[in-house]
């Protein structure tokens, strides 16, 4: 399904990590469209839990998509399904 959405010129694909190392935290976001690589975004924080830092780093990535034109879908990929199931709850988090 993925490669299929990658090669429509109208869907962006978000794929994010995050990983934790002596209380710092990396997290990354790759934006793709039309099965090239857009973005890459890289952040380094300190004291933050990594749902808020998964959550932050597909908020960047969907902030990223939409500001193509024409975009009809964005999917987002992690491996966190704990922050992915909070994307919608808006009331939860600040991001």
């Amino acid at each position: 399904m993925v490669f299929e959405s990658s090669l429509s010129p109208f869907i962006t694909i978000i794929a994010s990590d995050v990983s934790i190392k002596n209380n710092v935290t990396t997290l990354i976001s790759h934006t793709h469209v039309y099965n090239r690589p857009i973005t890459k975004t890289i952040y380094h924080v300190v004291h933050v839990t990594s749902t808020e830092a998964e959550l932050f780093a597909i908020r960047c990535g969907i902030n990223q998509a939409s500001n193509f034109n024409n975009m009809s879908k964005i999917i987002v990929v992690t491996d966190f399904i704990h922050a992915a199931r909070k994307i919608f709850e808006l009331f939860v988090h600040p991001y």
